[in-house]
Parts: C-alpha cells; structure tokens; sequence
C-alpha cells in the first residue's frame, strides 16, 4: 500500500517544521508550503491524501483556499489553527473542511486525528465503490463518482463527509440516524461535546436540494434524536 502524502501549509517556521518531524515520525511522506502559491505548486507536481493548514496565512487566507480547494480538489482537509471562535470553526467546516483543531494542540490527538481521516479517505475497501445510481425525487447520485445530479440537470461533487451521510440515509429510508451514528459513518470517530459537524454537514447537503426550485424537505429533522431521509426512492 502506497504511503499517504500530507503537506503542511504552515508560514510559522517553528510549527511548520515541528508538524513536518511529528507526521514523518508517523511513517507518512510530508510535504511544506507557507502560503496558498507554494501549495498549489506542491498539488501540481505530487498527489497529497491529506493537507493540514493554518488559516492565517500570508496572502489567501486557509479559509479562502480551502474554498477554492474545494471546487477542484477532493482530499482530507485539517485545520489547525490559533483562530478558536465558534465562528470561524463553524465557517471552516461550512467551507469543507473534515475536522479543525485549534492551537496549542496535543501532537498526539492531532496524528490520531489524522489516521482516522486518512483511513476513510485513502485507505477504502474497494467494496465500498458501487457501479450503480440512487434516484430520488428526480434527483440521481452517481455513487462511483459521488455527483449528485438536480432535476434540471446541473451536477456537483459532494464531498466525501456529504456523500457518506446522504448515502447512509439514502439506504434507509424514513430511519432516524442520530448524530453519534452519523458522525461514525462520516469520520470514523466518536461525536466530541459540543460537535457541530453532522449538523454542519446536513445543512450542507439541505443547500444542495434548496438550490432547486419548488423541491420538497428531503431530510427531516427529529429534534432530541437526529435526522432521516423522508423523500422518495425511485427505481
């Protein structure tokens, strides 16, 4: 099995540096950059499995950049920064990132962190690749592929962490999945206290469907319990 690829995004010398020794003492192949140009460079030349990037970086910010890396890139993104507000937590994760860790960190959570995203990234059974399409309310998703088609025809990549929820709810139908639940399907982790990220994510997959005109509430809410998919399978 091929070694994961990370690259650090990092203009802090000291961390960056730090972050380079922590993760090849893991066994990965770690690339650097210190702003959003020598990322790209780096994206260019090399397949990377996982970017850990500060947001406050010199010219784009991390969260400008993660933006644009998510309109052309689908790979494992972390935050790790010194910005600890609900805000700019919430925006990164609104944004696409898969998980956000403030500084200072525990180098030891931060690696774990990391092989749990990896694992569902990169490492993937291949049972888990389908060659079929889900339709529902006219809408089509291309499992192979993760687009998820409108019934006008415009399609768009989901992330994997939206991917994975949907799909969860697509294959049951009408059953409530509870934020722990779904947090273990998307991440492979455990839901942390005061997790935002399956509602995050939710909200979302619920943009996608509002983008449509006149399209009813696909996923319901069940307060005190969690979410399921109430539209219609077709076949």
């Amino acid at each position: 099995m091929q070694t994961p690829v990370i690259l650090i995004v990092e203009d802090e010398e000291v961390t960056r540096l730090n972050l380079v020794s922590l993760f090849q003492g893991e066994g990965y192949q770690v690339l650097e950059a210190i702003n959003g140009e020598e990322m790209n460079q780096q994206l260019s030349e090399q397949k990377v499995d996982l970017i850990v990037m500060d947001i406050n970086l010199p010219g784009k910010n991390g969260l400008i950049l993660a933006r644009e890396l998510r309109q052309k890139e689908n790979l494992g993104l972390i935050f790790l920064t010194g910005r600890d507000s609900e805000v700019d937590r919430i925006l990164g994760l609104e944004i696409g990132a898969d998980d956000y860790l403030t500084k200072p960190f525990n180098p030891r959570e931060l690696t774990i962190r990391a092989r749990n995203l990896l694992n569902r990234t990169v490492n993937q059974p291949v049972a888990e690749e389908h060659k079929s399409v889900v339709r529902f309310n006219g809408w089509v998703m291309d499992e192979n592929s993760r687009n998820l088609t409108s019934p006008t025809g415009e399609s768009r990549r989901l992330p994997k962490g939206e991917y994975r929820a949907l799909r969860l709810m697509l294959d049951s139908p009408g059953k409530i999945f509870t934020r722990e639940q779904l947090i273990r399907h998307m991440t492979g982790r455990e839901l942390r206290p005061n997790d935002r990220t399956v509602d995050v994510t939710i909200r979302r997959i619920r943009k996608h469907f509002e983008s449509e005109q006149d399209c009813p509430e696909l996923i319901s809410t069940i307060h005190g319990e969690g979410y399921r998919f109430v539209g219609k399978l077709e076949k």
